[in-house]
């Protein structure tokens, strides 16, 4: 049987919005605890992302938090899916990609996102939850 990733996805999601600063968009994710923000257009449509890699990356550059916009600094183009894909799916297009977040979208509309850290949670829960191999319990 296949896992839907809407089994793994996070449905409470914070987004930044084009125009915000980087300055805004750091503050949200330190916040609200996240290693990545997903950014929309006006009209609400996902058009990029930004990691904490990103920002990492952007203060190297020295550059001004409050005069750059995160439209400037976000991927463009993420990797979306609908809440019905297969897990196993995802996980691999995710591998062959290298890349660590997802967006799940359906009908235009924004339903969750997904990271590389949803699949170790899965992964460490199910192994939590198998009997011990070696014991045969």
């Amino acid at each position: 049987m296949k896992t839907p990733i809407s089994s793994m996805m996070q449905r409470s999601v914070w987004t930044a919005s084009m125009d915000d600063s980087i300055e805004v968009v750091e503050r949200l994710v330190a916040e609200k605890g996240l290693s990545w923000v997903p950014v929309q257009d006006p009209g609400g449509a996902i058009v990029g992302v930004i990691s904490a890699s990103d920002l990492l990356q952007f203060h190297a550059t020295r550059r001004d938090a409050k005069q750059v916009c995160a439209w400037e600094l976000c991927t463009y183009k993420p990797v979306t899916v609908t809440p019905d894909a297969d897990a196993s799916s995802v996980a691999s297009m995710m591998a062959t990609h290298g890349i660590h977040h997802v967006v799940v979208m359906e009908g235009g509309l924004l339903q969750g996102v997904v990271s590389s850290l949803d699949f170790v949670r899965r992964f460490a829960a199910e192994g939590a939850a198998a009997p011990d191999q070696e014991s045969g319990n």
